[in-house]
């Protein structure tokens, strides 16, 4: 693979040709903490290199990319960023990104916004939401902590960077070989990816032998005025069950122009284990900006809100969610879904009219 030596590091990447020729816009992806540019490797850049140009890349202390002393603050690997689309000649692109790969595309946008076409965001959590007291409760996060405790993890799941600590001690029993129980990786799963033993012991590298894990846990600077600055299209995705969607919450008020949405019963990590809804909603996000379809909202008073689907697959199974939020199913098969929820509807418009 190629790599380029920018910024005191050495960043590898590769780069997709697109199907439709030489006369295709750009599109960068930024995987998260604790994984690689492979993150995006099975279903999604396939999916994408057919309209785009794909750039990939490991950010520093990850993947094939140098591990240096410091250097992990979301600023600095944002001026990795830079650079290297400097090295690479792309003047102008989209990216997605995915946890903190988000807070590095951010910074860069905050700096360089002539750099974005647009940028879609996958769970990422920022500071100035951890910071607030009055942040929106995670439920989800008290159904996990008996569970922890039971299997001697002695987290709190209530403390702000939680979900780093739990990639550290998940890396720690994955190189030990422990072996959990099926409730633990039942609830835990939707919180953490799947990595091999080599990705988890360079996670442990990087936290217990650089300054990553204060660097990284740190301010991450990214104010909701600076946020509310960017007028670029947006799309925002967050898990339902993820620690990250009290941020969601929070933008839906700092962009009135941005699109977002809701993966049902989904965790931090739905790009890998949801990748179709993914690819789904990128794709009509995409084809609304290349129309010029933005700002949809103009109106800045208006309340924003998160979109979901009202049919939805978990695991084999297929649901639909009512008016009144209520879950319906399962169903083996997503036309008997379909065919329920329409009667559901024919129901309900039959009884407001009676």
């Amino acid at each position: 693979m190629p790599a380029v030596n920018i910024n005191g590091v050495r960043l590898n990447y590769i780069q997709m040709n697109c199907d439709q020729g030489d006369d295709c816009q750009d599109f960068v992806m930024i995987h998260g903490l604790a994984t690689n540019l492979a993150f995006w490797c099975l279903h999604h850049a396939q999916f994408f290199a057919k309209r785009y140009r794909v750039t990939l890349y490991d950010l520093r202390g990850h993947g094939r990319s140098g591990m240096t002393d410091s250097g992990y603050t979301p600023e600095n690997m944002a001026e990795d960023l830079r650079l290297l689309l400097d090295h690479l000649g792309i003047k102008k692109a989209h990216f997605i990104a995915h946890s903190f790969g988000g807070l590095v595309a951010l910074k860069l946008a905050c700096q360089n916004p002539e750099l974005f076409s647009s940028i879609i965001l996958a769970d990422t959590h920022i500071s100035a939401v951890r910071r607030l007291h009055d942040s929106i409760d995670w439920k989800f996060g008290k159904r996990i902590q008996p569970v922890l405790l039971e299997n001697g993890l002695n987290i709190n799941s209530d403390e702000p960077y939680f979900g780093y600590r739990l990639l550290t001690e998940m890396a720690r029993l994955q190189t030990k070989g422990v072996t959990l129980s099926p409730e633990f990786e039942e609830l835990v799963s939707p919180l953490m990816g799947k990595y091999g033993n080599r990705t988890a012991s360079q996670w442990l590298k990087l936290m217990e032998t650089t300054q990553a894990e204060k660097e990284m846990m740190g301010d991450d600077k990214l104010s909701f005025q600076s946020l509310k600055e960017l007028k670029i299209p947006i799309l925002a995705m967050y898990g339902e069950h993820s620690q990250a969607m009290s941020t969601g919450e929070h933008l839906l008020d700092v962009w009135p122009h941005a699109e977002f949405r809701r993966i049902r019963g989904a965790g931090h990590f739905f790009p890998v284990s949801r990748p179709l809804e993914l690819m789904k909603n990128c794709k009509q996000f995409l084809r609304d900006t290349c129309v010029d379809k933005f700002p949809r909202h103009g109106d800045e008073s208006k309340k924003r809100y998160f979109r979901s689907d009202r049919i939805y697959k978990l695991d084999d199974t297929w649901f639909f969610s009512t008016r009144e939020k209520h879950e319906v199913g399962p169903f083996t098969d997503i036309e008997d879904a379909k065919c329920c929820l329409h009667s559901y509807v024919t129901e309900m418009a039959l009884a407001e009219v009676a």
